[in-house]
């Protein structure tokens, strides 16, 4: 018998893998944060399915989301990378991961992780919301407005409210599985 999953999940199998074993998941791991942080603002104007479908490239490309690495990359390193397939070669959203990385090792030099900083701004338990429909779920919070303010603040690049609020989905810290989705209700058992 099919799940039944959040409406935004097409048969497409890539937005099932993701949405059944990432996408409102917990995530505190700092790598993982800084990749689902890059890859958020790379989606821009674009579809989460065209990330997914770059994804690999984007960790290939991009040391495998190594903050330190990606800080040390050459403006020489990133010229070549807006020639790579394997990534969406828009010229300033590959020099923002640079920058994002530079600004992100701060922000764990000035609160002990990334993870603390974003506990600062949203808190450390996860907001559930209880949303029937996918009609129901908003672009942006007043969260989100902050959290981008911040990011912004700290030289972050391409962290609008929008970018930051489906961040916020991806990272677990909004559940916004819809009441009739599977997910939800394993979450509530």
């Amino acid at each position: 018998m099919e799940r039944t999953r959040c409406g935004w999940c097409t048969s497409e199998s890539l937005y099932r893998e993701y949405h059944d074993h990432e996408w409102g998941v917990p995530q505190h791991d700092e790598q993982r944060l800084f990749e689902l942080l890059v890859l958020e603002g790379a989606q821009a104007g674009l579809s989460w399915l065209t990330i997914l479908r770059k994804r690999e490239g984007y960790r290939r490309c991009f040391a495998n989301f190594d903050p330190t690495a990606v800080a040390g990359f050459s403006d020489a390193q990133l010229e070549g990378l807006l020639q790579d397939e394997g990534i969406v070669r828009n010229r300033l959203k590959v020099w923002s991961v640079r920058d994002n990385a530079c600004a992100f090792l701060e922000a764990q030099r000035d609160f002990g992780s990334f993870d603390a900083f974003l506990d600062l701004h949203l808190g450390s338990v996860p907001r559930v919301n209880h949303w029937a429909t996918l009609a129901e779920v908003p672009a942006v919070t007043p969260e989100a407005e902050a959290l981008s303010k911040a990011l912004k603040k700290r030289g972050f690049r391409f962290v609008g409210p929008t970018i930051m609020y489906a961040f916020m989905q991806a990272i677990g810290r909004v559940d916004d599985h819809v009441l009739d989705c599977w997910k939800r209700q394993v979450a509530n058992q």
